[in-house]
């Protein structure tokens, strides 16, 4: 095998024996490439000893020192009174949804938003709301669709009680809302006397996008979610700012959702360190997830929409055969990792955890997969 093909290459980067049988690629490996989430990643070793020694006491109580530190840290950076440290970013999500609302409101998202799609109908059963989407071009919402959905007023209809805007769009690719279309929105609905809240899970890759401080970016919502777990590497844990009101209250919906941690700490420890130096290295993952997209431009029986790939997430189709699972089984077999997430789209998401050349190999791999597809 020549030096520089990507059989040699992972070879010798997981010091591996790869074998040939019926001209497909079988491999044994000691490490997999995974690009299923950024949810994935490992705490480093300075999250780790931070976690160890992390100074703690029942957070219930609001007794935690370190967790204490997490929230004021995270309202600081966001410009917010207060914040709340939860488990997940669902739960954050619907701890804001709860507070903003009442049983019998609409909630407008997305027609492909995390809060409809992922959060296991916890609209419905923990707010009492349903959820009105709008479908909008690669996942972001401007406020003419916004106003067009809203029913306020009205004896007959279900009203508008929230507006719940994603930033970056997951299944729309990772795209990113500009920061003059999420302030029009957030002014229109106020004007309205409807709050705003951002699902941001990942907020700081659409800064790190746009050149912008997360304080500017997300100036005007009601509320703020945003997930320490995914970029950032930590391994638990996603934030909620806002007023210290609506913090308050949200801490007895936390409450309810089970969401009380005692010594989280341990935990938090961990959050400090991924809100204060892993926002700096985001670009690695944006220029790793674009030199896969165009790997897979390459390839015609594969439909990506290059515009879409604005940071860490990659999503592209099949043409033909239409089998996602099965071409995330093709890849796995290979020692990569990916999802399928409806029958035909594949999602690559690149983070700390891995490499240029992890993504290389990666994109090599997927292209052999690609070339004998259909």
């Amino acid at each position: 095998m020549a030096v520089g093909a990507p059989g040699w290459w992972l070879g010798q980067h997981f010091g591996e024996e790869i074998e040939r049988g019926r001209g497909k690629r079988r491999m044994s490996l000691a490490k997999m490439i995974d690009l299923r989430s950024d949810t994935v990643t490992r705490p480093t070793a300075k999250m780790r000893a931070a976690m160890a020694a992390a100074e703690v006491g029942d957070d219930v109580y609001q007794e935690d020192p370190t967790v204490n530190r997490l929230e004021a840290r995270a309202a600081e950076a966001f410009g917010r009174e207060a914040a709340l440290f939860v488990p997940t970013g669902s739960m954050g999500n619907q701890v804001a949804i709860r507070l903003h609302t009442e049983h019998g409101h609409e909630v407008i998202c997305e027609a492909k938003a995390h809060v409809l799609d992922w959060e296991m109908g916890m609209t419905a059963a923990f707010a009492g709301c349903t959820l009105r989407t709008v479908a909008a071009e690669r996942g972001i919402l401007t406020w003419e669709q916004v106003r067009a959905a809203i029913f306020k007023d009205v004896h007959f209809h279900a009203s508008t009680g929230l507006i719940c805007i994603e930033n970056t769009h997951n299944m729309a690719g990772g795209t990113v809302m500009p920061v003059a279309t999420a302030r029009e929105i957030c002014d229109g609905a106020h004007a309205l006397g409807l709050p705003v809240h951002l699902d941001g899970a990942r907020i700081f890759n659409a800064a790190t996008a746009l050149g912008v401080g997360v304080r500017e970016l997300t100036d005007g919502f009601d509320t703020v979610m945003f997930c320490l777990s995914k970029g950032l590497g930590a391994p638990v844990g996603s934030m909620l700012v806002g007023s210290a009101a609506a913090m308050e209250r949200a801490r007895h919906f936390r409450k309810a959702l089970g969401g009380g941690m005692r010594q989280a700490g341990v935990l938090a420890a961990a959050g400090l360190i991924a809100l204060d130096e892993m926002p700096a290295r985001l670009g690695e993952d944006h220029a790793n997830a674009w030199l896969l997209a165009e790997a897979i431009a390459e390839y015609d029986v594969a439909e990506i929409d290059l515009e879409t790939v604005q940071t860490n997430i990659v999503i592209f189709k099949l043409k033909t055969g239409g089998d996602a699972a099965a071409f995330c089984a093709a890849l796995k077999e290979r020692g990569v990792l990916a999802s399928g997430i409806s029958q035909r789209a594949v999602r690559f998401v690149t983070h700390f955890d891995v490499s240029k050349g992890d993504c290389e190999w990666a994109a090599a791999v997927a292209g052999e997969v690609l070339e004998g597809w259909g």
